[in-house]
């Protein structure tokens, strides 16, 4: 089933009282799942069910207070309490595992994190003044944040991996890799997206750029794939420069990051690079018109707080390119949230 315009949760057959306290109480969620996640009780719990004395015991935690909050995330679906009391894994449980290869027990760590959950409370400063909550809590940005904060940066670095787990099979079955030669991911992280692109297509090498810091922790995704003799691992600032000479350039979840301003400088660098007729892909959310559910739409909120970008609309993807000199040809939706924004060189 396509996730892509799949609501957090159905909510429109149950009164209006019922569900807009279900949204409100949404934070309880968050942070529930988050400590089920740091605790790591899915991994607990694989080989067979346990109690919460049991699971207590091995975590370091009360075992009153575990079974009360393992007790509401199964009132939910997130791991199921069976006759004998013991807890079990759910599909939505099994996700939390730190071994699968869908795992979102980064993602659920990240988004509980108090230099991250703090800055959601102050929400309502972003909206007021256009401008990030995050700076505004912490007194600096949140990528030169991370740059001081190893371990957040750590945290970072793993939710970007599980979002890169959902991604990378949807975007390798959407879209047509075919006839590219060499392919360079900018800022592509730890490189999770391109080992998965350069594993399916043989015929490709590929380059992958980032952040010196960044950088250094890369290149065991490849070997995991076999595919580290076909990457080049390059570091450097893509305000700056980005490698030369690939017939296409790929971005996940980078655009999003950025206002208009800050995005024209990385894809001017990127339109300087590549020749004329070269593609570029940018990997993101495209946010549909009307009323319609998507979870670009909180995802935008997001961007808002945090590092001050926005999800945006297809017109905007449209526009954007058109300024760097880019004509947009097509977007793949794929079976995620996320869209193939295809655009191509022009002069």
């Amino acid at each position: 089933m396509s996730i892509q315009n799949t609501p957090i949760r159905q909510t429109t057959d149950m009164l209006p009282e019922a569900a807009l306290m279900q949204m409100i109480a949404g934070k309880m969620l968050t942070q529930a799942i988050h400590v089920a996640a740091r605790l790591g009780i899915a991994d607990l719990i694989v080989e067979k069910p346990r109690g919460a004395r049991e699971l207590a015991q091995a975590v370091g935690a009360q075992e009153h207070a575990l079974y009360r909050l393992l007790r509401a995330l199964a009132s939910v679906g997130v791991f199921a309490e069976n006759n004998g009391g013991l807890f079990e894994l759910t599909p939505m449980a099994e996700l939390l595992r730190s071994d699968m290869p869908n795992s979102l027990r980064d993602l659920a760590i990240f988004f509980g994190e108090d230099w991250h959950w703090n800055s959601w409370g102050q929400a309502i400063y972003s909206v007021k003044t256009g401008k990030t909550a995050f700076e505004h809590v912490h007194g600096v940005g949140v990528f030169p944040y991370m740059a001081e904060h190893p371990e957040a940066a750590r945290v970072f670095d793993g939710a970007m991996t599980n979002l890169s787990s959902i991604a990378t099979p949807a975007v390798v079955e959407a879209y047509d890799f075919s006839g590219v030669k060499k392919l360079v991911d900018v800022a592509g992280g730890h490189g999770k997206l391109l080992a998965g692109i350069l594993k399916a297509y043989p015929q490709m090498s590929g380059v992958l750029f980032d952040a010196p810091q960044v950088i250094a922790g890369a290149g065991e995704q490849f070997i995991k794939e076999g595919v580290a003799g076909r990457v080049e691992l390059m570091a450097g600032d893509f305000y700056e420069t980005v490698p030369a000479g690939a017939d296409c350039y790929i971005m996940k979840h980078i655009i999003h990051d950025w206002d208009d301003e800050r995005c024209l400088k990385i894809l001017n660098n990127i339109h300087r690079a590549m020749a004329v007729g070269g593609k570029l892909l940018i990997v993101e959310m495209v946010i549909p018109p009307g009323n319609e559910p998507h979870f670009g739409k909180l995802q935008d909120l997001e961007m808002l707080l945090l590092p001050g970008g926005l999800e945006r609309t297809e017109a905007e993807f449209k526009s954007l390119v058109e300024r760097a000199r880019f004509r947009l040809t097509r977007i793949i939706p794929t079976e995620s949230p996320l869209s193939v924004v295809e655009a191509v060189k022009v002069k």
